[in-house]
């Protein structure tokens, strides 16, 4: 299957749709498999469901990318192994698992990161090799602690970590190094420009996505369980802050689009801390965090496809807009969508990220975020601007499936996300209302409502009655 590269990609993209769509069915489930190391529930559900589809975009890029070389269809299989390692950290109900949801998600980047076998490649392979094995190696060693103090690898177990602080605490830093390293969170950063850089556009669009989400779910779903008094929220939102104003201010130095694009994703890494710091307080920050996820990848994948048509440096924007009118158009939408510029999908998800990080009583944080996004907006202005300049360059065809890719994905940003928007910020608005007077009575119950059992973590995206804001089946009242 290797040696034909067109039943390969056929195999590949089809496989990852038919996928995707067995899981639908799965959408509300709430259970566990494999004896509770492995959790179906909303965000393992929704990582499949976003997750593969952007696999198989990742797929089609390659072809249009390196079709004709005579590794092709290796690159399809890596990025299908990677992906399953992704699904893995996003379900992971064990240490185990999420040990090996790392390790299988690493292996086929490195592979993936070196395929130009030129010096930038190879270099930036070997950063990430490295790094990707010390950080691991430092997770493995911190997680030990978590084990020798409740008896079991499970994180359901973790509860009992809140009489022995100390081990919490090595286990949590542990635990950041090693998911940090993959979300490409600061300081755990330093791969991400030099291997976007040094791999192909397809790959670095596939890794800008795919691990990361799986990375975000995978820290979602250890700190839930993990008991309030060992102030985990506290430092992941200063991990937030320090990955998002880091993240776009050196986005806002850099010439070269892929590493422009690939600092901007650090700090999307950052926006999506918003959510996780909620976890523990509030049913919204599930729902922000999948939606958020839906955005970011068809936003993401589709800024980097415009990438792969147009040049790697501003230079090569320079006209765009003017040359190819559908391609500027779709470029302008994801870069706007990146911002949070309403009624774009990025809007919407960072609107609940904002609003679950407010409820949960950090609005200190939310202010940070929405900071931090009017200064993104000056970083995509710098591809903007020079794309509808006077250009001399002649004005050539975009090919023809790069196009329909471009244009699904601006479809999937601006009418598949945005006409949900009304219904999400009403109840993003009942959820901070209510959030509100009951901070002070119900921050000790809610947290034992979240984390009462291993299957009650989560429900459907949109689902439940007009009155319910969450997917934990914690009911917020509609305002008097």
């Amino acid at each position: 299957m290797l040696r034909l590269p067109r039943a390969a990609l056929a195999v590949s993209v089809g496989g990852l749709l038919a996928a995707a769509a067995l899981a639908l069915p799965l959408v509300g489930a709430h259970t566990t498999v494999f004896s509770g190391t492995f959790r179906v529930d909303d965000l393992s559900t929704w990582a499949a469901l976003t997750l593969l589809p952007a696999t198989a975009l990742s797929t089609l890029l390659a072809r249009a990318e390196i079709g004709g070389s005579d590794r092709e269809g290796t690159v399809y299989s890596l990025l299908c192994f990677t992906a399953l390692g992704a699904l893995i950290l996003a379900g992971s109900g064990d240490v185990m698992l999420l040990v090996l949801g790392v390790l299988l998600s690493s292996l086929g980047s490195f592979a993936l990161v070196a395929y130009g076998r030129d010096d930038p490649a190879t270099e930036a392979a070997m950063k990430f090799f490295v790094f990707g094995s010390v950080s691991g190696a430092v997770m493995i060693f911190g997680l030990t602690y978590w084990f020798g103090v409740t008896g079991s690898t499970l994180f359901v177990r973790l509860g009992a970590l809140e009489h022995a602080p100390l081990a919490a605490a090595v286990g949590l830093v542990a635990l950041i190094v090693g998911l940090g390293y993959k979300a490409s969170l600061v300081p755990f950063h330093f791969w991400a420009p030099d291997a976007y850089d040094g791999a192909p556009v397809s790959v670095a669009a596939f890794l800008s996505v795919v691990p990361k989400i799986g990375a975000i779910f995978a820290l979602a779903q250890v700190v839930r369980d993990l008991p309030v008094s060992s102030n985990w929220p506290l430092v992941i939102a200063a991990l937030s802050v320090l990955t998002m104003t880091y993240g776009n201010l050196a986005a806002l130095v850099q010439q070269n689009v892929v590493r422009l694009l690939a600092y901007s994703s650090i700090a999307q890494s950052g926006y999506f801390l918003l959510g996780v710091v909620a976890m523990g307080g509030h049913p919204l920050a599930q729902r922000a965090l999948v939606v958020f996820a839906v955005a970011y990848v068809a936003m993401n994948i589709g800024a980097f496809a415009v990438v792969l048509r147009t040049g790697r440096t501003l230079d090569d924007f320079t006209g765009l807009g003017r040359r190819r009118v559908v391609t500027g158009v779709a470029m302008v939408v994801f870069l706007l969508s990146l911002v949070g510029i309403p009624p774009l999908g990025g809007f919407v998800g960072k609107f609940l990220l904002f609003g679950a990080a407010m409820s949960s009583g950090f609005l200190w944080l939310a202010v940070a975020a929405i900071l931090n996004s009017v200064l993104s907006l000056a970083v995509y202005l710098r591809i903007v601007v020079p794309m509808y300049r006077q250009s001399g360059g002649p004005t050539t065809p975009a090919p023809k499936p790069l196009v329909t890719v471009v244009w699904a994905i601006a479809l999937l940003v601006t009418l598949g996300i945005a006409p949900a928007a009304q219904g999400l910020i009403a109840r993003v608005g009942q959820a901070v209302a209510d959030g509100g007077q009951q901070a002070g009575s119900q921050a000790s119950g809610s947290r034992s409502e979240v984390n009462g059992s291993p299957t009650s973590a989560g429900g459907r995206v949109g689902g439940g009655s007009p009155g319910e804001a969450g997917f934990s089946g914690i009911q917020v009242r509609r305002p008097l």
